[in-house]
């Protein structure tokens, strides 16, 4: 099997286990949208769960794509197993303490940070009060994730996704089953969800520690040294580290003005989060899916030098992110509100704020290509063992961005914070592949443009055509319940994407062909 399709195996292996996952968090956000809608608990746990995921980024997945994964999969290759094992149980121990001083940190410090993260809450006592409990309940959920990431990113430098992948979905079933068990038994039924989150998290930290405690990985406390390879990490993991705080600061400066509601709205945070997670459905199915399939590939590639496969790589990755981001864009900036008002208009969930989610919603899309090539382009700058290059990149857009909010935030209200987050994603895509074509001489841009033309103009004809069947479907069965609006929106779906792959086959588009080749060798 060559290394594309090994790739593109992998990738579908963790596709599949985000896919499972994503649909159990739409299942999970659609209840929370039933119970909670837009309003001040909804706005209050959106709050309280974005720090510790927002942390998780800088100390856990940041820490595994940017380090764990390139000097591990390099380490395997030149060690034994035995060595390997003993190098992960040393590391295990490490981040084990860092992250539990971290959450004790977190937790003692929750009422302040709360004030920094959201002010606009500072004037509404109860708000304030219940997102600060929140806060400090769901602080340990980071200690969780965070061996959760390290786990992952052990079984990925082996080349073993399916675990990590499927376990994804735990942490949802467990929050589903907790907003049922305790909704009518607390007084404030959201501290039910953090309950279900923490319980979650630990189901999956066992479930992924098993098969490393089989492999070899000993957990004993008893002795306490740092490895060299550790301290190659720690020294890899600086500028991520870095790079990671600017990126926080983005979100950061997004979520304290969507919570001026002044301006932007009432529910400006929710429906961030809510249209966020819309956008996050294709990026995490294939985008991130993607990126973390190829970085042991890259990583092993730049190991040995093998700079012509490498570069490869990065445009078969590349050009698979387009086949599937810029329909996805379309998509959802065409169907964008029927798709918001199926999946969460009912209850607390109310017609105001499908409209406030779907203008964050629209915005978003534009950018939606660049959130994903950002992380095919940051993985192969890791497999370098470059994290510095990005950390610049997102020093500029730090500025950019919050330059673009205070311009946007004004005239276009939340939306303008959603098209100031494409903005400066397209921009850091087009700075890191500038950098990184300086560093591998050439990223194979005429065969990457020649696909993007295609694709985006396969995909220009499909968008309207999917705003006509849509609305032609809904005018023939027009008020007939909930039901056939899904089934109208899942044929309006089908039907587009047969659309687009028909001018994919028309234009030439090789990246959609190659699928075709692929299916039917396989029957």
């Amino acid at each position: 099997m060559g290394t594309n399709a090994k790739i593109a195996k992998s990738a579908g292996i963790i596709s599949l286990g985000t896919i499972i996952s994503r649909v159990l968090g739409f299942v999970r956000d659609v209840v929370i949208a039933r119970f909670f809608g837009t309003a001040i608990y909804a706005q209050a746990f959106v709050v309280s769960f974005r720090i510790p995921n927002l942390m998780r980024d800088l100390v856990a997945e940041g820490a595994t794509n940017a380090a764990v994964v390139p000097v591990l999969s390099e380490y395997s290759t030149t060690h034994t197993d035995k060595e390997f094992w003993r190098l992960t149980s040393s590391i295990f121990k490490i981040i084990s303490l860092a992250l539990a001083v971290i959450v004790v940190l977190g937790v003692l410090f929750s009422p302040f940070v709360v004030r920094i993260i959201a002010p606009g809450f500072i004037n509404e006592p109860h708000k304030l009060r219940v997102t600060v409990t929140l806060t400090r309940m769901l602080f340990p959920f980071l200690f969780f994730m965070g061996l959760v990431a390290f786990t992952t990113g052990v079984l990925n430098s082996r080349n073993r996704f399916s675990i990590p992948s499927f376990g994804q979905g735990v942490v949802n079933i467990s929050m589903i089953a907790c907003i049922f068990l305790f909704y009518s038994r607390l007084k404030i039924p959201i501290y039910g969800l953090a309950f279900g989150a923490l319980l979650g998290g630990l189901i999956q930290v066992i479930m992924q520690s098993l098969p490393l405690l089989k492999g070899g990985m000993r957990l004993e406390f008893k002795s306490f040294t740092i490895p060299r390879e550790a301290r190659r990490m720690g020294i890899l993991l600086i500028p991520r580290v870095i790079g990671s705080c600017i990126y926080q600061m983005n979100v950061f400066v997004d979520t304290m003005l969507a919570s001026l509601s002044s301006i932007v709205g009432d529910g400006g945070v929710a429906a961030l989060y809510y249209s966020n997670r819309l956008i996050q459905f294709p990026l995490a199915i294939f985008g991130i899916s993607l990126a973390q399939a190829a970085l042991p590939t890259m990583s092993a590639q730049a190991a040995t030098n093998n700079i012509d496969q490498l570069r490869e790589t990065l445009s078969f990755s590349l050009r698979q992110i387009l086949l599937v981001m810029l329909p996805s864009a379309f998509g959802l900036i065409v169907l964008g509100r029927p798709i918001i008002q199926i999946l969460f208009e009912r209850g607390e969930f109310n017609a105001y704020s499908t409209a406030i989610t779907n203008t964050a919603l629209f915005y978003y899309s534009f950018g939606l290509f660049a959130y994903a090539g950002v992380k095919i382009l940051t993985s192969c700058f890791y497999s370098l063992q470059d994290t510095k290059t990005p950390v610049k990149v997102s020093c500029a857009c730090l500025a950019l961005n919050l330059i673009l909010n205070l311009i946007l935030m004004w005239p276009l209200k939340i939306g303008g914070l959603a098209l100031a987050t494409s903005i400066t994603s397209l921009i850091n895509f087009f700075l890191l592949a500038k950098m990184l074509r300086k560093r591998i001489s050439s990223l194979d841009g005429a065969r990457i443009l020649r696909s993007f033309l295609k694709i985006f103009l396969a995909s220009l004809i499909m968008a309207p055509a999917s705003f006509f069947i849509y609305n032609k479907l809904s005018s023939m069965f027009n008020g007939t319940g909930a039901l056939v609006e899904l089934t109208v929106l899942l044929c309006t779906v089908i039907s587009s994407m047969g659309i687009f792959f028909i001018f994919c086959f028309i234009f030439k588009i090789e990246e959609a062909t190659g699928i075709l080749k692929w299916m039917s060798k396989k029957h």
